[in-house]
């Protein structure tokens, strides 16, 4: 395939994430696949079929072939990931059965989870079509689905065959949603790249035309690629892929609480990029000029920095105690060692992290 291309390095499990993609480019990928009798299948969702009602069909796709759910982070959840496990049984699809995303971070998170639990695992790729999953989902092999009790708490890893970006896909996505993404950039700036950092201060904004944005997304997806071959599956015992949730504590606590949907992930994780900003300077770590600093640049791109709804601290500090990443039953945090460096912290007082939500408006 004729398209600038990067390398995710996983030994024998290593893809490439192609980029300058189109439909038509596309088109000889699906055409490969069914050469070499494998079958194909696409999920998406409501809006991004809406918003490219001829994409696959001219990318090679039959209608037969693609499940649409509904759009929304509600979609994450046991009942459309058992939707989609019935979708490719009743179609008696096999273990040659190749299963394309096509949509943003809900779609191929719960598209990759039924890429790894459908016959013990099947051929996955991804056709990421928001900012978000283009610059972070897509990439990494992380899949899941969320409970009532918390995000991502069900989940494989299971690595895409393949990445396919096609900037020219987030021509039709809403403002709002565009922001959410650049929150994820934001955040790659923050934890492993002071110059990207700078670069985007140095913007007079970003949109989806904007020449700036193919670099931007290609300098994103190499920070997360060398970070997921140094530690693919997060057992790193400090820093590793663990710094990639830079700002994550605090965004799916926020998300887990206010009810999915109330706030976009990448509204989330501003806030969280935020308050994680405070907990740095809190711990003494990075100075406070930082905090406006990196408020300045999250406004800047049209996203808060503090709640928008009554949320309670000790819901937000009930739901901070399922995540992921703690140990031992201790909170664990990203936090800065320098603005364009990230760490993980552990072992923090409640009461620092409680003042810290009071601050951003929980009561």
């Amino acid at each position: 395939m004729s398209t600038e291309t990067l390398t995710v390095q996983l030994a024998e499990r290593s893809y490439p994430i192609h980029f300058s993609v189109s439909a038509t480019k596309l088109k000889a990928v699906v055409a490969k696949l069914r050469a070499a009798n494998q079958s194909v299948r696409v999920i998406s969702d409501a809006r991004v079929l809406n918003a490219h009602p001829n994409y696959l069909a001219q990318a090679g796709f039959r209608d037969s072939e693609i499940l649409s759910l509904p759009s929304g982070e509600t979609t994450k959840s046991i009942e459309y990931f058992s939707q989609a496990l019935s979708f490719l049984a009743s179609q008696a699809a096999n273990r040659d059965c190749a299963l394309f995303a096509f949509g943003g971070g809900v779609i191929g998170d719960l598209a990759g989870y039924v890429a790894a639990s459908y016959l013990r695992g099947i051929d996955f790729y991804q056709i990421p079509t928001t900012l978000l999953s283009m610059v972070d989902s897509s990439v990494g092999g992380k899949t899941g689905i969320n409970l009532p009790e918390g995000k991502n708490l069900v989940g494989a890893f299971w690595q895409p065959k393949a990445v396919y970006i096609d900037a020219a896909l987030l021509q039709t996505l809403p403002p709002r949603e565009f922001a959410a993404g650049m929150a994820e950039v934001i955040k790659y700036g923050m934890l492993a790249d002071i110059e990207l950092f700078k670069h985007l201060e140095a913007l007079d904004g970003l949109d989806p035309a904007s020449e700036e944005l193919p670099g931007v997304i290609r300098r994103c997806c190499e920070i997360k690629a060398q970070i997921v071959a140094d530690d693919e599956k997060e057992t790193a015992a400090s820093g590793g892929r663990a710094l990639l949730n830079l700002g994550h504590t605090f965004a799916h606590a926020i998300e887990n609480v206010a009810g999915y949907g109330e706030y976009l992930h990448g509204e989330a994780v501003a806030i969280g990029l935020e308050l994680a900003t405070q907990l740095s300077v809190q711990l003494d770590q990075i100075p406070a000029g930082d905090i406006p600093r990196v408020r300045r640049l999250i406004k800047q791109f049209k996203l808060p920095v503090q709640l928008t709804s009554e949320l309670k601290v000790v819901d937000l500090m009930a739901a901070m105690q399922r995540d992921k990443k703690n140990r031992n039953g201790r909170l664990r945090f990203v936090s800065m060692s320098e603005l364009g460096t990230a760490i993980t912290s552990e072992g923090i007082e409640s009461e620092v992290v409680e003042t810290i939500w009071k601050d951003a408006g929980a009561e």
